[in-house]
């Protein structure tokens, strides 16, 4: 792939590390799906909304991301349904996961809610140390 043609890949992302957690901030959500169609990657989305417990968050995400049943409903679960297995499928184009509207209450209070984006920051250090874009988009609610 020539320097130009990768250049206009990135474009949606131009000032974005590849390997990032960040708020949502100015993106919209059919943007950033927009943008791993066009540049070829895997959109995950989860809408966290009707989460009332860490439970229900990873019920959700388990749902809505399709990960396998054997998805052990935990943090370190998620985490290895989100790097190894995938790894070992073959070759990965990339990763734009979105989760909007975590909770932010007293059944997922803060830690909670820094304990999920620790497993997706760890998730980003997987692929990026592999040399594959993973960038997570989240909003509170």
């Amino acid at each position: 792939m020539d320097t130009a043609t990768r250049h206009d890949q990135e474009t949606p992302f131009k000032g974005v590390r590849s390997n990032i957690v960040q708020s949502i901030r100015a993106y919209r959500v059919s943007e950033l799906q927009d943008a791993a169609q066009k540049l070829g990657q895997h959109f995950l989305y989860a809408n966290l909304a009707q989460a009332q417990s860490k439970q229900d968050v990873l019920d959700l995400i388990g749902a809505q991301f399709t990960l396998p049943s054997h998805f052990g409903k935990n943090f370190d679960a998620l985490y290895d349904c989100m790097t190894d297995p995938l790894h070992k499928s073959g070759p990965q184009p990339g990763f734009i996961v979105v989760l909007e509207q975590i909770p932010a209450h007293a059944k997922f209070d803060k830690e909670a809610r820094e304990q999920l984006l620790d497993i997706f920051r760890d998730t980003a250090d997987y692929w990026g140390d592999r040399k594959i874009p993973f960038r997570c988009f989240y909003s509170f609610l």
